[in-house]
């Protein structure tokens, strides 16, 4: 069942649960492999880059038991040599190398995989790791990692932002000797996360969230038991449902905070947003969308991941708008599939030049990523009659039962 068909068009209304972030759940995953001691994880999606994930562990050794919450026991992990294939299937897995450098000293890992939507280069982590003592060397198509004696803090400055190297060079500092400073670090709410799971380990991270990090070292980590964060990605998603349907959704067990950026985008196309401590509603009945523009950045800026979704609401708004990507130079494949669709859109260097059309029609179009699977879903519940999406397997790495939750909203969508 690689496809979905959708039946247009449908105003997507009611209340939704908003799963575990993605992005902190792999990340944390991988990252508890630092102490032996156990760990239980609550909110963690039922997606399948987690059970990717869980696999690659289960088969270095680590129990992993999941029923209400995942507990992760990886005190008899056997292997330090991670070649295994399923590694080249996430980019999360570029995580193990904090384990393999603080656990095991020596080893070897394949380079990792993940959508392709870009260049998403491992040299940042590498330089990193080297200033706080490790010796990693490139060879071929993994990472070969040469015994370490002892890792000392240091001031690293990134030469620019990025999420998974702050992420690998934070894990690693937190059981190096002295103090880590790193500058230039990202900011995202996910940082804030993983770094507050790794303070509950015993951890001395301080200033997560802010361009300059500060970790003091420490010789060693306990377990703890752990919520991890709503998925400020998926929230968004909701409510552009809402704002390209003309429909009302609220969402539940999210943050606002988190997406200051997208509710500004979305209160200026018109849409009347409300919301409390852990819930936000998106209310667009009986309005049509005002166009904006949008440039993506490293947050607090407007996020990547929300780009394609953009796209389609621009596609169906009042007026001109052009969305800049500045991340990554490979994300404007689901603009060709929108086009199939009536899209009036226009590709120039980085630049999407969206001509808002009134409606959508129901085609065949191809899904090539996490993010463009969702949005070409999206657009199937507000076209006119029947769309078929397919490869539609990319959508369920990031999205917790994503048929059902639409489905309860007012769509229908059937696998095929």
């Amino acid at each position: 069942m690689n496809k979905f068909r959708i039946l247009g068009p449908k105003k997507l209304k009611g209340e939704i649960r908003i799963s575990g972030s993605k992005n902190s759940s792999l990340a944390i995953i991988f990252i508890s492999l630092l102490t032996e001691k156990p760990i239980i994880l609550k909110n963690v999606p039922y997606i399948q880059d987690i059970d990717v994930a869980v696999k690659i562990l289960t088969k270095l050794g680590v129990k992993i038991n999941r029923k209400k919450f995942m507990n992760i026991d990886s005190s008899g992990i056997c292997d330090k040599f991670f070649s295994c294939k399923l590694i080249k299937y996430i980019r999360a897995s570029i995580w193990l190398l904090p384990a393999i450098i603080i656990r095991w000293r020596s080893g070897k890992l394949i380079l990792p995989g993940g959508c392709s939507i870009g260049d998403r280069p491992v040299d940042l982590h590498i330089w990193g790791l080297r200033k706080l003592g490790a010796k990693i060397k490139f060879n071929y198509d993994h990472l070969k990692i040469d015994s370490v004696n002892k890792l000392i803090g240091n001031t690293i400055h990134f030469s620019k932002i990025s999420v998974g190297a702050t992420i690998t060079v934070m894990s690693v500092a937190t059981l190096a000797y002295g103090t880590t400073i790193i500058k230039n670090a990202a900011r995202d709410p996910e940082i804030i996360d993983i770094a507050n799971f790794l303070n509950k380990l015993g951890a001395k991270i301080i200033n997560a969230g802010k361009n300059e990090i500060v970790i003091i070292g420490v010789k060693y980590l306990k377990s703890c038991i752990y919520n991890i964060m709503p998925d400020r990605i998926e929230t968004g998603t909701f409510l552009i449902a809402a704002a390209v349907s003309g429909g009302d959704i609220l969402c539940h067990n999210t943050c606002v905070n988190n997406l200051k950026i997208v509710l500004k985008k979305l209160k200026f196309t018109g849409a009347k947003i409300t919301f409390g401590q852990d819930w936000i509603r998106l209310n667009m009945i009986g309005k049509c969308p005002r166009s904006v523009n949008i440039n993506t950045a490293p947050y607090p800026n407007f996020p990547t991941d929300m780009q394609s979704q953009f796209t389609l609401l621009n596609s169906v708004s009042k007026g001109s708008s052009v969305i800049t990507e500045n991340i990554f130079e490979n994300r404007f494949m689901h603009v060709s599939e929108f086009i199939k669709m009536g899209a009036r859109l226009n590709i120039k260097d980085n630049k999407i030049i969206c001509c808002g059309v009134k409606k959508l029609i129901g085609s065949k179009v191809n899904a090539t990523d996490l993010r463009s699977s969702i949005s070409l879903v999206l657009a199937g519940c507000i076209a006119d009659g029947i769309t078929v999406v397919k490869n539609i397997h990319h959508i369920y790495r990031g999205y917790e039962s994503i048929k059902n939750k639409l489905n309860s909203l007012g769509a229908i969508i059937e696998c095929i």
